[in-house]
């Protein structure tokens, strides 16, 4: 995976913990990291917001030709394990 990739998927990963800590217990990480309270916002909470669901986007994006490489060069692994 390219650099690009796994910051989008820490950055995903981390929006998806806060989502779970909201729904479980009511508890805003994005918000309290910046200093604020549950459900309030401002510029940098909209910027982390913002970049996590960009990093949704280029995932949903670039999974098909990650899995294709992914499955490419495991076959290629095999082929040559094989001979």
């Amino acid at each position: 995976m390219r650099p690009i990739d796994w910051l989008a998927a820490i950055l995903l990963i981390v929006g998806g913990l806060n989502w779970g800590l909201v729904a479980a217990l009511e508890f805003d990480l994005v918000a309290t990291i910046v200093g604020l309270e549950f459900g309030e916002v401002n510029a940098l909470s909209r910027v982390v917001y913002g970049l996590v669901g960009l990093s949704a986007v280029w995932l949903a994006v670039r999974l098909p030709i990650m899995a294709t490489a992914t499955s490419t060069t495991a076959a290629r692994h095999d082929l040559r394990t094989a001979a």
